[in-house]
């Protein structure tokens, strides 16, 4: 790969340029990332259909829009975490973060969180080039056998559950998943806005919806102690590297997500904290699946996320040590960012009625719906929340729900 000099950089004049753009970058993603339901794809389109008219050196621009990803990736966690929080009788069905706050330790989940995606930036940049290398010489082995490993993932992930109803329920709501993504995946729509498709309406459905149908029920976040992490500083680190090689599989596999990276990572790290090293691996695979993307671009000229399809849309040169030092930036920014707006956050969900803010954003799940897929997009979200209540009320890992993806996947392999 050629990697184009960087020594105008040093110019101060661009150099505050360059900056400057980084810094609106990060605060656009942090805005992005604190708006529930909003998925990093998502909003990557809708930076890809204003960004071209945006005035300014097209370089510049793709390292803000970079930015503006990298913080998403950040700040997500925060919603993810202070909304839709059951009441503490449903605390086995919910999700760790959720549990974290239930407990009181909100703000230490904040900050695993913020490590773990600040440690596989670290780790991520100089790793990159040897992944990806490794990865794309492989990939047309993966290419040709994705259908038998896909099959794999599904029947570890089933299998990997504790309890025979829990792997029921996984069977089923992959099943479920998967036939509702062979149904809707393909519709056509006609939507205010287009940016990604089904895949807004069908992720707020499975995932968004149902912990905060049961949210309405709770009591809200109780109140918070100390932020002091208890997971050991050895621990978190392998966890989060760990999270960071997962990072670059993500982006080669379509299917695979950060949750399911997660539960793969943790099989392989010893004594991993539950819940605190799943929010660390999934944080991790999170931020370090857009570092690896843009390598994935340069190796082989395809874009693998949202944000990389954004991107390309510019026609920005692909001057390599500046993005990544843009990406380097904006993680620094957001793991800043993460930890002083998480607790606010936090703090001021906590002082609300909280199934007021449930329905307000279940309403915006609605709203977002529509405005990516039209009324067709209403439909399928109430279907995919009744699909995304099953793993719930079985008591089996929402992982599971990835069928949606992964079984129209192996439809196309038959």
């Amino acid at each position: 790969m050629a990697i184009a000099p960087v020594e105008f950089v040093a110019e101060p004049s661009l150099t505050l340029q360059l900056l400057a753009w980084i810094g609106a970058g990060a605060a656009l993603g942090c805005c992005s990332g604190l708006v529930p339901g909003l998925h990093a794809n998502n909003f990557a389109l809708l930076l890809a259909g204003f960004a071209p008219s945006v005035p300014g050196p097209p370089l510049f621009v793709g390292c803000a829009m970079l930015a503006a990803g990298v913080v998403h990736t950040f700040l997500n966690v925060v919603p993810a975490m202070a909304l839709g929080v059951p009441d503490a009788e449903m605390a086995v069905t919910a999700l760790p973060g959720h549990r974290m706050v239930l407990e009181g330790r909100g703000y230490e989940a904040i900050r695993l969180s913020a490590l773990g995606s600040i440690l596989a930036v670290i780790a991520a940049v100089p790793l990159a080039v040897p992944i990806t290398w490794g990865v794309t010489a492989a990939y047309p082995t993966i290419r040709d056998h994705l259908a038998l490993l896909l099959a794999m993932v599904v029947v570890g992930l089933i299998a990997s559950e504790h309890t025979w109803r829990a792997r029921v329920g996984g069977l089923l709501s992959f099943a479920l998943a998967a036939g509702l993504g062979l149904l809707t995946l393909d519709l056509s729509t006609d939507a205010p806005l287009e940016a990604g498709g089904m895949l807004a309406p069908l992720f707020a459905g499975l995932f968004g919806a149902p912990v905060l149908i049961d949210a309405i029920r709770g009591s809200g976040i109780p109140p918070q102690r100390a932020d002091t992490i208890t997971m050991s500083g050895p621990l978190v680190t392998l966890t989060a590297l760990a999270g960071a090689l997962a990072g670059a599989i993500v982006g080669y596999i379509p299917g695979i997500s950060a949750a399911i990276a997660a539960v793969a990572v943790l099989a392989f790290v010893p004594g991993h904290s539950g819940d605190r090293g799943y929010i660390v691996a999934t944080s991790g695979v999170d931020t370090a699946n857009t570092i690896f993307a843009l390598f994935a671009l340069v190796a082989i000229g395809q874009p693998r996320t949202g944000v990389m399809v954004a991107f390309e849309s510019l026609n920005a040169p692909l001057e390599v040590p500046i993005l990544l030092a843009g990406v380097v930036l904006a993680g620094v920014l957001g793991f800043v960012l993460v930890i002083v707006v998480g607790d606010a956050y936090l703090e001021i969900v906590g002082r609300m009625e909280y199934w007021k803010i449930s329905v307000a954003v279940l309403g915006l799940l609605l709203a977002l719906s529509y405005l990516f897929t039209g009324g067709t997009g209403i439909v399928v979200f109430v279907v995919a929340a009744g699909v995304g209540m099953v793993p719930v009320r079985l008591r089996a890992r929402r992982v599971h729900l990835m069928g949606v993806l992964i079984g129209p996947l192996l439809y196309s392999f038959s």
